[in-house]
């Protein structure tokens, strides 16, 4: 695949499609600077990782928490695709206000 795009696609590999289990899953919490993904499982479940922070690897599981301090304890072998995150512009939503003359 190619680079990552802000449109949601499939995150970039160095060579070929990125690898889905607990190796590919800890290339991407390592990227610098660090992409915001989502893990896509076999069942439809997308699941945001926004930061590193949010996920904990052990040999044959992939935890992964959410902003509501619920967590997924996931097989590798469900992992469909990693893919990036749509990001915002710094700053805000993205909306221009122009200035008051």
């Amino acid at each position: 695949m190619g680079r990552a795009r802000s449109d949601g696609g499939t995150l970039p590999s160095g060579r070929g499609s990125r690898r889905m289990d607990i190796a590919g899953v800890r290339e991407a919490l390592h990227r610098q600077p660090f992409e915001p993904f989502n893990i896509r499982l076999a069942d439809g479940r997308s699941l945001p990782v926004p930061h590193p922070d949010f996920v904990a690897l052990t040999p044959r599981r992939v935890i992964v928490g959410a902003e509501d301090d619920s967590w997924s304890v996931i097989e590798p072998l469900l992992i469909v695709s990693l893919d990036s995150m749509p990001t915002r512009p710094k700053g805000g939503d993205g909306s221009r206000k122009k200035p008051k003359p």
